[in-house]
């Protein structure tokens, strides 16, 4: 198959794998960590009016569907992918981040989560999953021996 192609693949793929992952502990934190009583988290009109309401530990879900949601996008795609892996795994952190700004923008979620989430849970969860599959060049490893 054609490199090209084949990283254009990996980056689809691991966009839809990272957003499964996501919003499949977005659907599940709920039984988790209950929402508080009378909050309707299945709206969006229903989350803004109820989000005051949240406490901290309301926050720890989100913030790791969108952690683990990004770490496995960017794996699998890194895992895929011929070349570029790096630059390929930064740009699944990207496409992320720019859901989680799109989110700070429509919710209006405390400013520490806003940060938080948005400062750990995108480019270094993608950096991490490029790190841990790309293999370090042969210079470099007798170097540190």
């Amino acid at each position: 198959m054609n490199p090209v192609i084949r990283n254009v693949l990996a980056l689809m793929l691991g966009a839809a794998v990272g957003g499964l992952v996501n919003g499949a502990i977005i659907m599940i934190s709920g039984n988790i960590i209950p929402p508080p009583a009378g909050v309707d988290v299945t709206t969006e009109a229903g989350l803004k009016a109820g989000l005051h309401l949240f406490e901290p530990k309301h926050f720890l879900l989100p913030f790791l569907a969108h952690a683990t949601g990004t770490f496995v996008g960017a794996l699998a795609c890194v895992r895929i992918a011929v070349s570029m892996k790096m630059v390929l795994a930064l740009m699944i952190g990207v496409l992320f981040f720019a859901g989680g700004a799109q989110m700070v923008m429509i919710l209006p979620a405390p400013m520490w989560f806003n940060i938080t989430d948005l400062v750990f849970a995108y480019i270094p969860m993608a950096f991490l999953a490029s790190k841990l599959v790309t293999p370090k060049a042969p210079s470099q490893a007798n170097n540190e021996k």
